[in-house]
Parts: structure tokens; sequence; C-alpha cells
């Protein structure tokens, strides 16, 4: 009989984690009439480093205070019921939130008391700022689309008033983005009958989702901004110096110093806001995507949230953009213009070391001529020596053979010097 035992395969230890992670947060089910109630927080500084255990902490508190269970030891996101509510907490790179949904709605449309669901010593010992807040209401879709833009209308800043129909006709959403007097954004939903609780459930989460996202990448237009006047600065001082390259520089060294101050500090407002710079790029394609995924219908000649987003929303995108830009180009520029300074400076001293390496070689030149002159001397004055002791050593002989001194003397002299000539040139090429 044959083996039938499949053979054990070893899984990645992440398989399972990574795979649970796309069904981890699902959206919720909702049935109209309802209402949300939606915070978002965010630390004000180094929100991506920022310690998370605070944040389930903090959620804890906020169970224990309803009897609700608890979530996983380092779990970044919660579903579950708070007594006759139902919670939704969600912990993301920089910031979390908190979304309670309740049946039913307030007799007055965006009540603030609707939020008193959190305590109010709770909210003071937020881990951080409200990045932001909304009230979510939920109708039932009654009467003509007239009513519902009349609704609009009196509950909504008419100049920013966003309407539209939504997935296939199966919903209408508006809201104007401002914040009410409460401190609270507003969206309103009316469900046609026969919408899916699950359908109601994910456009709530979209209207959450796209007032979250839009809140943290508008956080990067005061650094545009802030960063737009630095870099004035910082452009007419690095024009001044690019001009000064064109023409003569007394002193090369210091404008290059000057140069690679204004690169540095470039470098520094780059490092600074890379991060916040590119979190807003993908926070803004997130929004862009949640908007898509609502397929809008333009209803009564108002205006959707994609054609809000084009005309309130986009100008900011694009500043922040531009600044970010702008910020490259001139660290490109100051770093060309270093290395073409720098290059200026090399070439110069390369032209100051060929005149000292002319001048050491005509120095050489004299002091070789000075050598074989003072050699010359050299050689006449041990001569003038040596001749003398030779005639000395030599003239009892030269009386002997009836020669006089004076002959002696002329015998002996040009053989002398041809032999100290010829002794300091073998000294001389044994030193070379």
């Amino acid at each position: 009989m044959k083996d039938t035992t499949r053979p054990v395969i070893t899984d990645l230890p992440q398989r399972y984690e990574l795979a649970n992670e796309l069904h981890a947060r699902p959206f919720p089910t909702l049935q109209a009439p309802c209402h949300a109630v939606y915070l978002a927080i965010k630390p004000a500084k180094d929100a991506a480093q920022r310690d998370r255990d605070e944040d389930r902490t903090h959620l804890l508190a906020l169970l224990d205070r309803f009897g609700a269970t608890h979530p996983k030891p380092g779990a970044t996101h919660y579903f579950g019921d708070l007594g006759k509510h139902k919670i939704k907490w969600e912990s993301h790179t920089e910031f979390s939130t908190y979304t309670i949904f309740t049946n039913g709605v307030a007799e007055r449309p965006f009540d603030p008391a609707t939020f008193d669901v959190f305590p109010p010593d709770w909210l003071a010992d937020l881990p951080g700022h409200r990045l932001t807040s909304a009230l979510i209401r939920v109708e039932m879709l009654e009467g003509d689309e007239t009513e519902v833009i009349q609704r609009a209308t009196d509950w909504f800043v008419p100049e920013s008033v966003a309407v539209s129909h939504v997935l296939d006709g199966s919903a209408i959403i508006s809201g104007d983005f401002r914040i009410d007097t409460a401190g609270h954004m507003r969206f309103a939903l009316f469900v046609k009958p026969g919408t899916g609780s699950r359908r109601v459930g994910r456009i709530v989460q979209r209207l959450a989702e796209i007032e979250t996202y839009k809140s943290m990448s508008m956080l990067g237009l005061p650094m545009a901004r802030d960063l737009s006047r630095h870099m004035a600065d910082l452009d007419r001082q690095l024009t001044q110096l690019m001009g000064d390259m064109t023409g003569t520089l007394a002193r090369p060294e210091e404008s290059l110093t000057a140069l690679l101050s204004i690169a540095a500090e470039l470098e520094n407002l780059l490092a600074r806001s890379t991060f916040r710079f590119g979190a807003t790029g993908a926070y803004e394609a997130i929004i862009l995507e949640r908007i898509e995924a609502l397929r809008e219908v333009r209803m009564g000649g108002r205006q959707t949230f994609k054609e809000f987003m084009t005309r309130r929303f986009d100008p900011a995108m694009r500043t922040i953009k531009s600044t970010e830009a702008r910020l490259q180009a001139m660290a490109q520029r100051a770093i060309r213009a270093g290395d073409l300074l720098r290059t200026r400076v090399d070439v110069e001293r390369q032209a100051q070391n060929q005149k000292l390496l002319e001048s050491m070689d005509r120095r050489a030149d004299l002091q070789l001529r000075l050598q074989k002159t003072v050699e010359g001397l050299s050689v006449v004055a041990i001569s003038y020596y040596a001749v003398n002791l030779v005639v000395y050593m030599t003239g009892p002989v030269g009386q002997a053979a009836g020669l006089s001194k004076l002959v002696m003397t002329s015998i002996t002299t040009p053989l002398v010097i041809l032999a100290v000539w010829g002794m300091v040139r073998r000294i001389r090429r044994k030193m070379e």
C-alpha cells in the first residue's frame, strides 16, 4: 500500500501574519439611521517614533469604563462593543483614530452632545493633540433630491458644500470640510432603501479616511511656507555668489567657504523636510484613491468631493510639491556652483604651483652654476696649496738634477691641477 502522507512544508514565519493583515481592518456594518463620532489624535513632534504602548493604554482606559473586552497585546487595531455603541480603533504610523458608531440620530442635526460619548477627563489625557474630529450623520433617503439639497444647504456653508451621488447612486454624501463651533467636521450620508449595511459602513469609513488624510497631508503646507521664506534668503546669497564667480574673485577661498555653508544649510533643510513632504505625497495619493472609490456623480449642479479637492486642496499640494522641487533644485545648484568654484580654486593653485616650480628651477640652476663656480675656485685653491707642498717635497730632487725652483713649479703645476680636478669630479659623481 502506497504512503499517502503529504510532505510537511515549512512556512515562512510571517506568512500567516501577512495574510491576516489584509483582513485585519474590516469595514463596519451600519444600518441607517445611525451616526458616527470620529476622533484622530497625533503627537505634536516625532509622531512616527512615538510610544505605541501609550496609544493602547489610553484605549484600554476607555474600554474599561464600559467593561469592554481588551485587544490582543501589541495590537494596532480593534473593533468591538462599547456598551450600546461599537468602537473601531486604529493605530497608524503618525496618528491613531477612534470611531464610535451608534444606532439612531440626534433630533438636532450634528448635536455636539453626541461627542460626549468620549468622557471629558479621558479626552483631557489624550497622548497627543486632536488632528481632526468629525460627526457623521446617516439617514435614510426620503423624498426627492431637492429635499437633500435643501438640507445640505441648511446644514453646511453653501459656498463650500459638496454634494454627490456615490456608489452607483446608492447613497448621497455631503459636507463642507469646515470646523463648526464645537470644533468638529460634519458629514451627512443619505442612504437609499435596500442599500446593504456593509456598503453603508464603507462609505462612512471612506468619509473618515478622506478627512483624516486630508488633515495629515495639509501638515506639509506650514513647513513649505516656512521653508520658502528661508529659501528666499539663501537663494539671494547663492545668486550673489554665483554672480561673483563670473568676475575676478579677490579671495576665492572665502567664497568657497560661504558657498559650502549655503550647500550645507540646504542639505539640512532637505533632511528636515524629506519625511514630511514624502508623507504628504503618500497621503494625497490615498485621498485621491478614496475619492475615486466612491464613484461620484454630480447632483443638482453642486460640486463633488473631487471638485472640492481640485479647487481647494490641490493648490496646497502643488505649493508643497513646488517647494520641495525648488529646494532640491537649489541644493543641486549649490553643489554644482561649489564644484565649479573648487575647480577654479584648483586651477589657480595649480598656476601658483607652476610659478613656484619655475622659480625653484631657476634657483636650482643658479645654485648649480654657483656650485660649478665654487668647484672651479676650489680646484684653484687646492691646487695652489698642493703645488707648494709638492715643490717643497721635490725641491732636493730638483736641485740634484740642476733644476731651479721656478722650473720645478712650472712642471708640477699642470700635473697637480689635473689631479685635483679629477679628484673633485670623482667626488661629485659619487654624490650625485
